[in-house]
């Protein structure tokens, strides 16, 4: 079997000579892979290691005894079967935009929540450079995407703050069950010394390679939809480890809760030109995330279909540049 390597981007390389290279290898991994890495994206490691170190702590003082618990009341540490209905993860969420919930969050300490604003703030630079890259690469203007994300208050954006603790009987439980993302543009920073995030590629399970000071950048279904199904979102998951903690900091830089989604009009059009007919709906993000909420271990394809069965006729104003 071919050996399939995991695209990965040293984004020094957009500034120079290998520009037009790079920006091919963006274009071919949002294309296939629905997933790549990026090293040399502008965060600084200290703060990642930061990051990584106050997250760690963080866990040990005030999840892990939580998790022990959750596991010994539901008898998930002597199971027999495989379990289906629940992920084996310790997690919380952290809102930043439109409205910063960090302050609500109980025994987060001050270092902590300073540490996690400030890389939530770099990483909000980073996810609008990238998505300004797709447009690029799509032949969209600049700043299209961001608009059509903003809707009448802005993108939501937040990050899922997940550890993935030893466990007994990996074969039985996953990690995360396989899943497409709902939202736009996902940012990524996980640990680099315990792997076990997969994507789903012809058929196959890929785990994405642990990398020091790497960020994933994965797709999600609003990517697709915009793009007129030529960027994918794609299935991935969480496979449980016998041994270590996996730290993962997904971030998601999602559209605004009334924004309303649709493909691209140039795009639409060179579909038509290539007499390939327009397949997704035109929608509103929070009735999607609605139809989501039920259906996200299952396939995306259905979600289109259903939300195609509601379309309203929306009358989509020329997006305001924000």
């Amino acid at each position: 079997m071919e050996q399939i390597t995991f695209p990965v981007i040293d984004m020094t390389k957009l500034n120079g000579d290998e520009r037009k290279t790079t920006m091919e290898l963006i274009n071919d991994a949002c294309e296939n892979w629905g997933f790549f890495e990026v090293m040399n994206h502008g965060i600084s490691h200290e703060l990642m290691d930061t990051v990584e170190r106050l997250t760690k702590e963080h866990y040990r003082k005030c999840m892990e005894q939580r998790f022990k618990e959750m596991v010994a009341t539901k008898g998930l540490d002597v199971v027999q079967s495989e379990i289906k209905d629940l992920d084996w993860e310790s997690t919380f969420f952290l809102r930043h935009l439109p409205v910063s919930n960090m302050s609500e969050i109980p025994d987060l300490g001050d270092d902590y929540r300073k540490v996690m604003k400030e890389f939530a703030a770099e990483l909000e630079k980073l996810a609008e450079h990238l998505l300004d890259l797709l447009c690029e690469n799509l032949g969209l203007e600049k700043g299209y995407i961001k608009s059509v994300f903003y809707g009448s208050k802005g993108p939501n954006f937040g990050t899922k703050v997940s550890n993935y603790p030893p466990c007994p009987k990996p074969d039985l439980i996953k990690g995360l069950r396989a899943h497409t993302d709902a939202g736009g543009i996902i940012l990524l920073f996980q640990d680099d010394k315990v792997s076990g995030l997969q994507l789903l590629k012809d058929d196959q399970w890929i785990d994405v390679p642990p990398m020091r000071h790497s960020i994933v950048i994965n797709l999600g279904d609003q990517l697709e939809v915009i793009t007129n199904g030529r960027y994918k979102s794609v299935m991935h998951r969480v496979v449980a480890q016998p041994d270590g903690n996996r730290m993962s900091l997904a971030s998601f830089y999602n559209p605004g809760s009334d924004a309303v989604i649709y493909p691209a009009p140039a795009l639409v059009e060179k579909a038509a030109e290539q007499e390939t007919k327009v397949v997704y709906p035109k929608f509103v993000f929070d009735d999607y995330m609605k139809l989501y909420a039920g259906l996200k271990f299952q396939a995306k394809e259905p979600r289109f279909e259903a939300m195609k069965a509601v379309e309203s006729p929306l009358n989509v104003d020329p997006i305001a540049t924000v």
